[in-house]
Formats: structure tokens, C-alpha cells, sequence
């Protein structure tokens, strides 16, 4: 019931994505969706191989929505304790290996099938650099720098303890999102269209929360700064 119209989407987004050369282990994710796989799938996501969340997390939620199967507020948690473990990999590897070897990657062929380059971690970089370490909690919403803003922290030597907290909020904001939609929208809308729904409002949601965190964030300043 779930495979086919899910299927149907990754074939549509794996030129974009490049997601596997072949389908087969995702679409068993796919037909076992459970607090693992997406905890799994999740942690692809949030590494240097990308994977679009919006295919896992809404129909977790779906799931959890239609048949009880699963816990919606479980799904958020594994989904985040998954985007923190990718997020981890991308930091170390990046903290390892120096600017240097990172950037002669993101030119290589390999880091080409894996849809990175050079211009996109320098869009990371700069976002980082522009928002400081709150960059890794802003950057969890913005789709352009969301797999991505992990490697300037690592490469920073950012606060371990701090990215994982920024990394924890962000994701979890961005999960939630993901499944509130997910869960909602089982009353409403076919399976067969979830996805393209999901992704249709999930950006637009996604930058009205970056607002919203920056209005905070600026509030919060501006307080301290008159005190």
C-alpha cells in the first residue's frame, strides 16, 4: 500500500537527490516503516547523502495517524535522535579531515554523485559564518544548507555540546513540521498524494518557523543589550 506511490516519488526526485542506484533497500524502509527506519533514514538525511526527509517522516506520521501502529510523538523522536547521528558524522568527518580534504571531496566525481560541491559548501560556510553557532539551529529549517551546515560547524571547531543542542532543536522543529503535516493530512488527503502535498507546504512552513526563531533570537539580544 505504501511502496508503490513512494516509489514512484524517489524514482521522480533521484536525479536530484541521488538517493541509491538502486531502490531495493529503500523500499524495503519503505514497506517496515517503524521508529528505526526512520531513525535510520533519518540519519542519511542529516549526512553528506542525501535523502529527502519529506519522504519518511510524513508517512511515519501517516502511519501513526491511519492505524495506530506507531506514536506520532515517537516518530518526531527517533526522526531527530537520527538527523543528530547524521549530523554527527558530517561534524567529525569535517573536524578529521580539514577544509582542505573536505573541499577536494565536494570536486571529486564522488562528491558529485552525492549532489555536493564546493559552491554549496561555501553557501554553508557562509550562513555559518553570517549566523554564528545559531546557524545550526536556523539552518535545520533552510533547505539549501540543511543537510550541509554540520561540516562548517565541525570545521569551526564548534562547541560539541552546543551543536548538539542547536542540532536537537532545529531538527526537532523541522521533524515536527514533517509529521504535523503527516498526521493531519491522513484525514483529508489519499496517500497516493502525500508526498506532493507534504512537500508543496513544508518549505513555506519551514521559513515562517525561521521567522519566527529570528524575531526570538532578536527580542532576546535586544533585552540583553539594554540590560
Amino acid at each position: 500500500m505504501w511502496i508503490l506511490p513512494l516509489t514512484n516519488i524517489l524514482v521522480t526526485l533521484r536525479p536530484k537527490y541521488c538517493i541509491m542506484d538502486s531502490l531495493g533497500f529503500i523500499e524495503w524502509c519503505l514497506e517496515h516503516l517503524n521508529y528505526w527506519t526512520v531513525m535510520f533514514l533519518m540519519a542519511i538525511e542529516s549526512s553528506f547523502i542525501p535523502f529527502p526527509s519529506e519522504v519518511i517522516v510524513p508517512p511515519a506520521a501517516y502511519k501513526a495517524a491511519a492505524t495506530g501502529e506507531l506514536n506520532v510523538w515517537l516518530v518526531i523522536l527517533f526522526a531527530t535522535i537520527g538527523a543528530i547521528i547524521g549530523a554527527l558524522v558530517n561534524y567529525f568527518l569535517a573536524l578529521w579531515l580539514g577544509k582542505p580534504i573536505v573541499y577536494k571531496f565536494a570536486n571529486s566525481r564522488l562528491g558529485h554523485m552525492c549532489l555536493i560541491d564546493q559552491q554549496k559548501i561555501e553557501t554553508a560556510e557562509r550562513f555559518f559564518i553570517k549566523h554564528g553557532v545559531v546557524a545550526t539551529l536556523v539552518g535545520r529549517l533552510v533547505p539549501a544548507v540543511r543537510q550541509l551546515i554540520s561540516i562548517p560547524a565541525g570545521l569551526a571547531k564548534m562547541n560539541l555540546v552546543k551543536f548538539i543542542g542547536y542540532t536537537a532543536i532545529g531538527a526537532g522543529l523541522w521533524n515536527g513540521v514533517l509529521a504535523a503535516l503527516g498526521y493531519y493530512l491522513e484525514a483529508i488527503v489519499p496517500e497516493s498524494e502525500l508526498i506532493e502535498t507534504v512537500t508543496k507546504y513544508s518549505h513555506q512552513i519551514g521559513y515562517c518557523i525561521i521567522a519566527v526563531v529570528v524575531i526570538a533570537l532578536a527580542i532576546v539580544i535586544y533585552k540583553g543589550i539594554k540590560k
